[in-house]
């Protein structure tokens, strides 16, 4: 490796790794404030927290690295030129392209690794970060008692608190409850009502060193329970219990109500259930899957073609010599809208018999339109997902060439200039997929043409900065362009004086 090349090398694996750090934490930041109000009071461990962040960080790369190659390319050559090394290497004679050749080796690496990232990394991070945050939405909410209202989300209990006193921080003993209401109901589902109700003066609220464990001490208070010596106890027609039911009540001083949390973990749900979407796939699943909708959705449609004729019955019939359709001229040759728009009728039976054939074909059509169009969109998606394992990883060779050859007409390194000229840039690549994709998806575009639209737009914008900066354009000074509407001002002045003096 020459010093040349190990000095374009050095200034750019440093803006790179910085620029990829900072994009994916941004990425990871709206992802928080987006699941924000699913994370709260979930009680969260650091463990699982950690996964999520981890699975969902893997997911960012590939967004990010396009901008992290823009950036960094940028930053690089825009240093080389504002310290006038660009200028040195180019009067020793060596060109522009040769001081790119080290960056854009790396740059097809990089893309490389982008479409290998996405089609065997990403599916997998895919699969267990959506299944985790499925769990984290779906788990329920730390135990929260409010004064006066009943808390019913624990299983069997229904809790209600006149009074919360809060005590010190370090206590383990939990706040201080006054005038607690335990309905204890039956979870078997064999038995109704409220078998046991707990009435307690105060008590403290608590939980074991594991956290399985929800720990009740009451103090002063009854147990009031409905008591049979059957099994169920029977119950009268307005609710209450039938003659054979007795009630016992018990005092105590100091009691200890024990309930589990299992409830209140997260149950981790089957992962196969999530292996459906398009994201969860790689590419040979993905060819695969599209190849099998398509082949469905070419059946469905030979199917509600075939079953529709059966909807004709007063327009075709089977030729018994050929068992070919042939047309049979209705009476008097007048179809069914003309027939219906007539205000006298010769054959009612005829008019409302063809009417009703005419609303059940259209409800047939309407239906049937709407199915085929959700396959096909199915297929859409699939095949979309498909070209993004390219588009993806080729972006990142499209930044190379937009970000290289601009920092070295802008000349101008650091965080300044650059950072916004690349967020403008990545900005429009970000809005050209979503725009390509969302047509894509609704049928307007042809999906490959969806899927590729931001790079085909952005890859000639390359090639031109790329042709500037090798002629060492001034494409970006403020002085040409004050220049030349200076001069484009004179030549409008000297063609009017011109007019003035021929008139």
């Amino acid at each position: 490796m020459k010093k040349i090349d190990k000095l374009v090398l050095g200034s750019f694996w440093g803006p790179f790794i910085l620029t990829l750090g900072v994009v994916i934490f941004i990425f990871l930041m709206r992802l928080l404030m987006f699941y924000i109000d699913d994370f709260v009071s979930k009680d969260l461990d650091l463990a699982t927290f950690g996964r999520l962040l981890f699975y969902f960080a893997l997911l960012t790369i590939p967004t990010a690295l396009p901008l992290a190659v823009l950036l960094s390319s940028l930053m690089t050559f825009g240093n080389l030129g504002e310290f006038f090394e660009l200028t040195a290497l180019k009067s020793a004679g060596i060109s522009l392209t040769r001081a790119m050749r080290p960056l854009l080796i790396v740059a097809v690496g990089i893309s490389a690794f982008s479409f290998w990232f996405n089609n065997s990394v990403s599916p997998w991070a895919n699969l267990k970060g959506y299944s985790l945050l499925y769990d984290i939405k779906t788990a329920k909410a730390t135990l929260s008692l409010k004064e006066g209202i009943f808390y019913n989300d624990l299983p069997g209990y229904s809790i209600k608190v006149d009074q919360k006193v809060k005590t010190a921080k370090e206590s383990t003993t939990g706040d201080l409850l006054k005038g607690l209401v335990i309905y204890k109901h039956p979870t078997n589902g064999m038995e109704t009502g409220n078998r046991e109700i707990i009435l307690a003066d105060s008590g403290r609220m608590y939980t074991d060193k594991d956290r399985t464990y929800l720990v009740f001490e009451l103090f002063n208070g009854n147990d009031y329970q409905e008591y049979s010596g059957n099994s169920t106890v029977s119950y009268a027609s307005n609710g209450s219990p039938a003659k054979g039911a007795e009630f016992v009540r018990n005092g105590f001083k100091d009691y200890r109500l024990v309930i589990s949390l299992e409830s209140f973990g997260i149950k981790r749900t089957d992962e196969n259930q999530f292996e459906y979407h398009e994201y969860m796939k790689d590419l040979k699943q993905l060819s695969t899957l599209t190849d099998s909708l398509q082949k469905d959705y070419k059946n469905t449609s030979q199917s509600v073609a075939n079953t529709a004729k059966q909807y004709y019955n007063y327009q075709f019939k089977l030729n018994s010599a050929n068992n070919l359709p042939k047309q049979v001229p209705v009476k008097d040759g007048k179809w069914v809208d003309s027939v219906l728009n007539k205000q006298k009728i010769a054959q009612p039976e005829l008019a409302q018999t063809a009417y009703s054939q005419a609303q059940n074909i259209l409800s047939y059509a309407t239906s049937n339109v709407t199915y085929l169009n959700e396959k096909e969109k199915n297929v859409w998606k699939y095949q979309l997902e498909t070209h993004h394992k390219f588009t993806q990883a080729i972006s990142v060779f499209v930044m190379f060439l937009i970000g290289a050859p601009m920092g070295a007409i802008i000349k101008k390194g650091g965080f300044g200039l650059p950072v916004l000229v690349s967020i403008v840039f990545f900005i429009f690549l970000y809005v050209l997929t979503l725009t390509g994709d969302k047509y894509a998806k609704e049928g307007l575009l042809w999906v490959p043409i969806g899927a590729w639209m931001a790079n085909l737009v952005l890859f000639p914008v390359g090639l031109f900065l790329m042709q500037r900066a090798r002629h060492d354009s001034r494409l970006f000074d403020k002085d040409i362009y004050v220049i030349a509407w200076e001069r484009l001002k004179r030549k409008w002045a000297a063609r009017k004086e011109q007019k003035v003096a021929v008139g």
